[in-house]
């Protein structure tokens, strides 16, 4: 039997989709279906590693995981991680095809097509449905004539579309009846459906709204989906999901995170952040760090730039203060590289070839060059012996003094990061570090707290179920399934003839 899929697009960014896709695909793999995720074009600097050593959107790893399937990087062919205002790095099917500019990467998206078809043909051969996700606003008609990630891709796949609005933002009746407006006719035609995301309060109070939309487009009201709170245990998407300012717990353990903004996975925080005796801050821009244990640097897809925001916010001298009171400090992957001596970028592979100073805690220095290191790790982290798993996705090497006499893990014989003299900075290229119970347990306990030995994939899952509990009381799933399509090989054909 041939695989059947269906498209989910929004009437903007962050409305939902990836959790409701997360949720639905769960929900399918629960009633027996073979459910694969699939975002054709994807735009987010927190990725995952996938088993073949490539790297897709943490989002679709998220979707993957709700199905039970490895990662692929056919699930999401092009991902863009953003390095400033104008450019991105551009990954195709995992791998690093270089740098590209916003204006330069509209003219020439279009012939990644073929490789999208490919991707999703992949998938649908071992697949009873295929979910897929669009990216952004399904009502960006400036952007149509070459869109591979909404319409464009939805046409070219023959795949029917249910829309997604956000009634939290207000204007939902709108934004859903809007975009049947402005898009083509046949773009219009594709939208099938309609979901109405993030109700707070009484649901029966949209009723009207809901038969409203229904009436105004023809579309089938698939929906409306009630505020989930549990959603807060999985790992956002992106850096727009984080909230500067932010704070869990009230007690305990003080960890500050200074928020930069090229952060990337981000997700590395999540495990610490759902610890009872931990108090986790997001320190925003323009606020000194605060009196705390620990000052964490998370991954940076542009260190040398992140690093020139944390020198203008003052944050160096903050951290430097922080470790003369005796306070520890933990770096990962781009982090890591701000603890060294120095930066060099020969290349100019984050722009103009250049070496920085780092910040000297750590006798380290950084080279950006050579190929990117995508792996999944396991070992011990030292001296303790626990043992360890994560995965590794950075550019460069470090190496110095710190990193031979006292490495932070052993991979295997493969020694990674450095701990400083004084033990109290530490530098690591392995992300996902703290999500294993046992090694969460050992870098808290060198900072004289306890963890409560919580399993965070345990607590993933469970969201992930309560999810998808919830959208089979609040979706028709039958519905759903009623309007995915066949999955069709001729429109790949058509659209490859036509080029």
């Amino acid at each position: 039997m041939a695989a059947r899929a269906l498209m989910f697009q929004g009437t903007g960014s962050s409305v939902g989709k990836s959790v409701l896709v997360a949720g639905i695909a769960r929900a399918l793999t629960r009633r027996g279906l073979r459910v694969r995720p699939f975002k054709p074009q994807n735009m987010s600097n927190n990725a995952a590693v996938t088993a073949d050593g490539g790297e897709i959107g943490r989002a679709q790893a998220l979707q993957a995981r709700a199905c039970g399937a490895a990662l692929s990087v056919d699930m999401n062919p092009v991902l863009l991680k953003p390095q400033g205002m104008t450019g991105s790095q551009l990954v195709v099917r995992g791998r690093m095809r270089g740098q590209v500019r916003a204006k330069d990467f509209q003219s020439f998206k279009r012939g990644l097509m073929p490789e999208v078809l490919d991707s999703f043909h992949a998938l649908a051969d071992q697949a009873d449905i295929v979910l897929v996700e669009g990216a952004g606003s399904a009502s960006e008609v400036n952007l149509r004539a070459d869109d591979i990630a909404n319409m464009g891709f939805a046409q070219a796949a023959d795949v029917n579309v249910v829309l997604v609005g956000d009634i939290d933002r207000g204007g939902v009746i709108a934004s859903l009846v809007g975009t049947q407006a402005v898009v083509a006719d046949a773009d219009a035609r594709r939208i099938k459906g309609f979901i109405v995301n993030r109700m707070r309060g009484d649901p029966s109070l949209f009723d009207a709204g809901m038969a409203a939309i229904a009436r105004m487009t023809g579309w089938r009201p698939v929906g409306l989906v009630p505020f989930l709170d549990r959603v807060r245990d999985l790992p956002a998407e992106d850096a727009a999901d984080l909230h500067p300012g932010s704070q869990t717990g009230t007690q305990g353990l003080r960890i500050a995170v200074p928020c930069l903004p090229m952060i990337a996975n981000f997700d590395d925080l999540d495990p610490l952040a759902s610890e009872d005796g931990v108090c986790l801050t997001m320190v925003p821009r323009g606020q000194v760090l605060p009196p705390c244990d620990l000052v964490i640097l998370p991954g940076a897809k542009a260190t040398i730039t992140d690093l020139a925001v944390l020198r203008d916010e003052g944050w160096d001298i903050d951290i430097h203060a922080h470790v003369r009171r005796g306070g520890h400090v933990l770096g990962i992957c781009g982090g890591y590289q701000m603890l060294g001596r120095s930066i060099a970028d020969p290349m100019g592979i984050e722009g103009a070839a250049c070496t920085v100073d780092g910040l000297g805690l750590l006798d380290v220095a950084t080279v950006l060059e050579g190929s990117k290191r995508l792996e999944e790790v396991t070992g011990r982290l030292l001296p303790e012996g626990v043992g360890l798993r994560g995965y590794e996705m950075h550019i460069g090497r470090t190496a110095g003094p710190d990193n031979d006499a006292r490495p932070l893990t052993d991979l295997g014989g493969r020694y990674d990061g450095a701990v400083s003299p004084s033990g109290r900075v530490w530098g690591t290229y392995v992300h996902g570090l703290l999500a294993d119970g046992g090694t969460r347990a050992a870098v808290l306990a060198r900072l004289g707290a306890r963890s409560h030995g919580h399993n965070h994939d345990a607590t993933v899952d469970a969201a992930l179920d309560a999810l998808a509990d919830h959208l089979e009381t609040h979706l028709d799933i039958d519905s759903l399934l009623e309007l995915a399509r066949p999955v069709s090989r001729q429109r790949e054909i058509d659209a490859t003839l036509s080029r």
